[in-house]
């Protein structure tokens, strides 16, 4: 069984202490490929750093909404310099992750979706997909996506949304990215939309160290942890891990073959 973790940040300090030991267990237990997604302009050299130095990990570049108090004007130019720069490059493989979140009050709207559709433009300049993080904020996204016409659309970060929201997300060629808030209890509204969506719209992924798994409460996650998700996930489908494992892999080539994310 083989799996790509299509969203994580081992870049993070969390993994400063054992960051090797975590790539190689993850990869032994068979998660082939990972994407490290980058949220400020600070973080992209250590990303890129990190990427460049393991066959099995790739990267994208962007401005994390959350981070707005962190983000200059200038950082859209410096991400459009990095886009030219490395945009043929194989280990670059989308712009993410970037998006809305509506759900903190402090982060002023407006120049959130200025930053959004900056990048967005700049996504569609390079032919690159995008990583996208939208929280209370499907409306909005879903309204500059069809505006912008991407014509490699791209991953939504941990879907949480309604079934009408994720149907508008695939319409435009999307892929819905779910982790380990979908292995919870509780999470029966979740899972109750998975199990609706067609198998061929869906990415697997950990945002570690972030959003653990049911059985990690409180504890950092890691890539080491997809292969539990799957089975969970598979459950929810009424299939085998295998079997989603295999859909959800090449759903993800497909949408990335362009930058070799898996070699055919």
């Amino acid at each position: 069984m083989l799996l790509i973790d299509s969203h994580c940040h081992l870049d993070f300090p969390e993994f400063d202490a054992d960051r090797e030991a975590v790539i190689a267990h993850s990869q032994a237990l068979g998660v082939e490929k990972m994407l490290v997604v980058g949220i400020t302009r600070q973080h992209w050299p250590r990303l890129w750093d990190l990427v460049n130095s393991h066959p099995n990990l790739y990267g994208a570049l962007g401005l994390h909404p959350y981070f707005l108090h962190k983000h200059q004007d200038s950082d859209i130019q410096a991400l459009a310099e990095q886009l030219q720069r490395y945009h043929l490059h194989p280990k670059l493989c989308a712009v993410g992750e970037i998006g809305l979140d509506f759900f903190l009050p402090d982060l002023d709207r407006q120049h959130q979706i200025h930053l959004f559709e900056q990048q967005v433009a700049l996504a569609a300049e390079f032919n690159l997909p995008v990583i996208i993080h939208s929280r209370r904020a499907n409306a909005q996204v879903t309204a500059i996506l069809k505006r912008a016409q991407l014509p490699r659309a791209g991953i939504i970060h941990a879907f949480s949304g309604s079934y009408e929201e994720a149907m508008e997300y695939i319409k435009l060629g999307f892929l819905l990215g779910f982790g380990g808030a979908a292995t919870w209890p509780r999470a029966t509204r979740l899972q109750a939309v998975l199990k609706r969506l067609p198998i061929d719209s869906i990415a697997l992924e950990t945002d570690s160290p972030d959003m653990p798994p049911h059985w990690l409460a409180g504890q950092r996650n890691s890539s080491e942890q997809l292969p539990r998700i799957c089975e969970h996930l598979a459950q929810i489908y009424g299939i085998s891990a295998a079997a989603l494992a295999a859909h959800t892999s090449d759903n993800v080539r497909r949408l990335l073959y362009g930058y070799r994310l898996v070699a055919d």
